[in-house]
């Protein structure tokens, strides 16, 4: 294009830092307090998501033989996996109902299905039951987490937007730790399990009921044009003086863009970038094999004798202690450091994992190792490419397209985990767990080059700075 030049990300942001750093330096930081409430709430849709996840670990064996299906691995294996079809679907049209209805009212159509679907299963008298209750409350899985995340990065202010983000990580933790202390029961008292799903029923209703007091996201009210609304929301959440430059950085946006981008933009020109970056991250979080880790560490530990029981809490409890320092850390290290310490310490730990399974390891060793390398790995997944990579990706992706974009990388999740928890046994008996470990460490290596080559650093910026940052402007 003759006559124009491209301005760099740098030169963008240090201009529009010299008309609008000056007003918010004299209003100073935002309270976090305000938004917190908000957060809280919302991060009970990621609750919900760890509790069902965990929900079937212990009550799996029980429900077989109340439903008659014991022994039969393939119908256990749908009971576990149902949900995760549902979870595809939903996180699919995450982003079209986000926009459409708003994120409050997306939340609490996320925790209708789990209702309907927790109801289902608690109350069935066949595997069918089961599995479509799993399927119902499946859909309320993936419609929640990419509304969380958009939701969290919107209402909150950019100085604690990391720490407030983690929290639905630690919520997640929460989740699976509790499915697990509630699930304990199930092998002693008869029926149990049926408990197990009604009580998930609680946090679901407390979600639907809390949101009606919640704010809505002055970033999606402001898109649709209702700007009073946007203020009010603003105040609520920032407080009244910080009412103006919010609205004045909203103003800013390319939001003319917004009724008339197609999603099918995003595939391609200024928009491809964020998306790839989207979707790779995903990608690689799941192909370091976190999940199959997850699914099947209780197994590894048996094998050395060590309780399931034992193995699961002990498991949660590093999942729990990496998302509390991730909290932390998030704003204080930034997202970029998280990530690559994050999947550089996974492949160390994979790696202790390769020499456990070798030759050269005695049977004493190799238990240390193996053992050690896994909570080494689940607490390495935590610090970073467990709350990261959602966090993220609701920074990174223009205003335009953020809702619908977020859904298509977190279908990119779930396909990918549905694919690793399908493989992995097969591909553990016919190639062997030195040769699986070692593929899982190479995709975490390829991580940190990915990561360290295309990922921006967003700490402490506004949404429309880290905008700017990705997709520059032309200028004549």
């Amino acid at each position: 294009m003759r006559g124009r030049q491209r301005v760099s990300s740098r030169e963008h942001i240090t201009a529009y830092d010299k008309g609008e750093t000056s007003v918010r330096l004299l209003n100073g930081k935002p309270s976090w307090r305000k938004s917190l409430r908000h957060v809280l709430v919302a991060s009970i849709s990621s609750f919900l998501f760890g509790y069902h996840l965990g929900v079937v670990n212990e009550t799996l064996e029980s429900i077989s033989l109340d439903l008659g299906f014991s022994g039969n691995t393939i119908a256990e294996g749908l009971v576990v996996s149902t949900c995760l079809g549902g979870a595809f679907a939903g996180s699919l049209f995450s982003g079209w109902i986000a926009d459409g209805v708003g994120r409050r009212r997306a939340f609490q159509l996320c925790a209708l299905p789990m209702i309907i679907g927790a109801s289902m299963s608690a109350t069935t008298k066949s595997l069918w039951g089961m599995l479509l209750g799993r399927l119902f409350v499946g859909t309320g899985m993936g419609l929640g987490p990419p509304v969380a995340a958009l939701y969290v990065t919107e209402v909150s202010p950019p100085t604690v937007r990391g720490t407030f983000g983690s929290l639905t990580q630690i919520a997640t933790c929460l989740g699976i730790m509790g499915a697990l202390l509630v699930g304990f029961p199930a092998k002693e008292i008869v029926g149990w399990w049926r408990i197990c799903f009604w009580i998930s029923g609680i946090p679901a209703a407390i979600l639907a009921f809390a949101m009606e007091f919640c704010a809505e996201s002055p970033h999606w009210l402001f898109k649709r044009g209702r700007r009073t609304e946007a203020e009010a929301e603003f105040e609520k959440l920032l407080g009244g003086i910080h009412v103006k430059p919010a609205i004045a950085e909203l103003s800013n946006d390319r939001g003319d863009e917004y009724d008339t981008i197609k999603l099918s933009e995003s595939l391609y020109s200024r928009h491809f970038k964020v998306m790839f970056i989207g979707c790779t991250l995903f990608a690689l979080q799941q192909l370091s094999g976190i999940n199959a880790v997850f699914y099947f560490s209780s197994t590894i530990f048996k094998s050395f004798g060590v309780p399931s029981d034992l193995a699961n809490t002990c498991v949660g409890i590093c999942n729990l202690v990496g998302s509390i320092l991730a909290m932390i850390l998030m704003d204080k290290l930034g997202r970029k450091v998280l990530l690559l310490g994050s999947f550089m310490g996974m492949a160390v730990s994979l790696g202790l994992q390769v020499i456990a399974a070798s030759s050269f390891a005695s049977e004493y060793a190799a238990m240390y190792l193996s053992v050690g390398g896994i909570l080494m790995f689940v607490l390495s997944f935590a610090l970073g490419a467990g709350p990261v990579p959602g966090l993220l990706l609701s920074e990174i992706l223009p205003s335009a397209i953020r809702a619908k974009a977020m859904a298509i990388c977190m279908a990119v999740h779930w396909v990918m985990n549905f694919f690793v928890g399908l493989l992995f046994l097969r591909l553990l008996e016919q190639i062997g767990a030195q040769l699986l470990y070692t593929i899982f460490a190479s995709f975490c290596l390829m991580a940190v080059i990915f990561v360290k080559k295309n990922v921006v650093e967003t700490k402490g910026k506004s949404l429309q700075e880290i905008e700017m940052a990705h997709l520059p402007q032309e200028a004549t």
